[in-house]
């Protein structure tokens, strides 16, 4: 308790830093992947009819999210991280206890949508407070390793979700969602000293916000590092929604799903880790510019082979687990630098910066995903074509951002 009296800007050791920080934004993944096998018992239970649209208890969390952290970072610069992180998790926990009971997917929806909304304060606080403390490269290498942990959470939430789901039925998710949640609150509220001090909060009026956010998008870095991210994240939210269907429809993995789900987080760990090296000798945009050159390539080749018949039937699915593992790599690779780059000169007005560019982003990817993963059509060609698509402007887009970062 002694660490809350001491002065804003008071740095904790690293180490529990970057795990309190990844328990707090990995919120957003447990939300997402816990969910994703129930999806077939939500569809049976509430749109038997069409069970694609299941599909958007994603996606509507993830728009609640895109919504959210447009407000939430100039609510944070004026009032703290600490009290905005707060208000979001009771949010967050107030759509949990409405999905667990909602009796029609239009309402399950709507509850998600307020998930979402809570959500972003843990994400966009939580990202400015670590500007509030770090910046440039070091700043990457801390989201680095607060990835690194992240993904374990990715690894291990769709087993945990469908252990619950199968005890007591996938309305129980909700339940760990809160639970998760109130533990990360607690560690900060704990631990965790206020990172903005009063003499550099700003003003809650329309004007200033208004004046900040023109700062943000007039910068033309900011915007193309925004939309790069929205592509990034775009295809990601697409592989998920699909990927259920996918590895049981497709594949008959169904019910093995959550296990190939977690080798493939976990994997995908490795570039989390490797940037955490390289980003400090390389610089964030090479390695931003390198990884979607390579997607690109790999996401070509896999499409060529599915379309020309040419994998053998032994070989397709460890081709597109393979090829899936590599997206999940990529995001490893970028995010954390992405962000960072996105932010590097925002650091005066870094919550109203860090809302604009997840704002615009998150809300911008879903409408990548939900026309990608309602297309699919029993094959991996509908989710192959769209991170072809998203990957290429990616690197094309990244080749116009300023060298030297």
């Amino acid at each position: 308790m002694n660490e809350i009296a001491q002065p804003a800007g008071y740095r904790l050791p690293l180490p529990e830093f970057t795990a309190m920080l990844a328990v707090l934004f990995a919120m957003v993944a447990f939300s997402i992947d816990a969910m994703l096998p129930a999806l077939p018992a939500i569809a049976a239970d509430l749109a038997p009819e069409a069970p694609n649209r299941a599909q958007l208890v994603l996606t509507s969390f993830v728009l609640g999210l895109g919504l959210g952290t447009l407000v939430v970072g100039p609510i944070s610069d004026r009032i703290g991280r600490r009290p905005t992180i707060a208000a979001g998790v009771a949010l967050y926990v107030a759509g949990a206890l409405l999905a667990a009971v909602a009796p029609t997917l239009e309402l399950l929806l709507l509850a998600r949508l307020l998930q979402g909304l809570g959500a972003s304060g843990p994400r966009i606080a939580g990202l400015a407070l670590v500007r509030d403390l770090y910046a440039g490269r070091e700043m990457a290498r801390v989201t680095s390793f607060v990835m690194m942990i992240f993904i374990l959470i990715p690894a291990v939430a769709p087993a945990l979700g469908q252990a619950i789901a199968a005890v007591v039925g996938w309305r129980g998710i909700f339940g760990a969602f809160i639970v998760f949640a109130l533990t990360g609150l607690a560690w900060l509220l704990l631990r965790q000293p206020e990172t903005l001090p009063p003499a550099r909060r700003r003003p809650l009026h329309l004007p200033a916000v208004g004046a900040a956010m023109a700062e943000v998008l007039r910068d033309r870095d900011v915007r193309l590092y925004t939309v790069v991210l929205t592509l990034g994240f775009g295809q990601m939210l697409a592989l998920l929604s699909s990927a259920q269907q996918i590895f049981d429809e497709t594949y008959g993995k169904g019910e093995s799903f959550p296990l190939w789900f977690a080798a493939m987080a976990l994997i995908s760990g490795l570039g989390t880790l490797a940037n955490a090296q390289l980003v400090m000798r390389l610089g964030m945009r090479r390695l931003a510019l390198t990884a979607y050159a390579a997607q690109t390539v790999v996401t070509g080749l896999m499409l060529a082979a599915l379309w020309s018949d040419l994998l053998p039937g032994w070989a397709a699915f460890p081709a597109l687990f393979a090829w899936a593992t590599s997206l999940f790599v990529i995001a490893g690779l970028t995010f954390g630098n992405l962000n960072a780059l996105a932010m590097e000169k925002m650091g005066h007005i870094a919550g109203t910066a860090a809302s604009v560019v997840s704002a615009v982003s998150t809300a911008a990817s879903v409408a990548i995903a939900v026309p990608v993963g309602l297309a699919f059509d029993g094959t991996a060609g509908p989710i192959l074509a769209g991170t072809l698509a998203c990957s290429g402007l990616a690197w094309a887009l990244m080749r116009r951002t300023v060298r030297g970062v």
